[in-house]
């Protein structure tokens, strides 16, 4: 069976974004690079909102090709447009995407039948909606949270309209030299 691994930055105070969405408080380097892509090489699938779909599909499918490209860009890019892609949104259609599928509902149905499917780990990158969506549901089998060394005071909240307890375990943490702290969590 594949897990289902939630990746999200966050603020010491439990913020994934300012008020008006902004993440430029975010902290990663080519530390942080190497350390999600020895994650990704453990993935063939990607679950998105559709506000990240659209925000990764404008930048990942190129950024390799970019003259000024970073090794990053160009591996990650190369990553994203071999994964299969999944995203979770009631509006938008199917019709002309590359190597991806929509959910608009069913959420627990078809999410399982997708994690009964052989295959590598399914990652959601943010989409701090549907990742409520799918915790509610109790899907996530697995958390990343990088925190990062902020406080912002207000802003989008990492777990927001959450329906009951859900326990976790510490399974590892990882401190980065930019100061974010990775810690990593499985259902217990």
């Amino acid at each position: 069976m594949r897990n289902l691994i939630f990746f999200m930055h966050t603020s010491l105070d439990g913020f994934v974004a300012g008020l008006n969405g902004e993440m430029d408080w975010i902290k990663v380097d080519e530390e942080m690079f190497d350390f999600v892509a020895t994650m990704t090489d453990q993935a063939d699938a990607a679950l998105y909102g559709r506000v990240t779909y659209e925000m990764m599909q404008s930048y990942w499918p190129t950024a390799g090709e970019q003259p000024n490209a970073t090794k990053h860009d160009k591996e990650h890019s190369n990553w994203y447009n071999n994964v299969s892609k999944v995203v979770l949104s009631k509006t938008m259609q199917e019709t002309g995407l590359h190597n991806t599928k929509v959910i608009g509902g069913q959420l627990s149905d078809n999410i399982n039948k997708l994690k009964q499917q052989d295959g590598k780990n399914i990652l959601i990158f943010g989409s701090p909606g549907a990742s409520q969506s799918l915790l509610n549901e109790g899907l996530i089998d697995e958390f990343w949270l990088f925190v990062n060394p902020i406080i912002l005071g207000q802003g989008m909240p990492l777990f927001k309209d959450i329906t009951g307890t859900i326990k976790l375990k510490l399974a590892e943490s990882k401190p980065f030299a930019c100061g974010v702290i990775a810690l990593h969590y499985e259902k217990s």
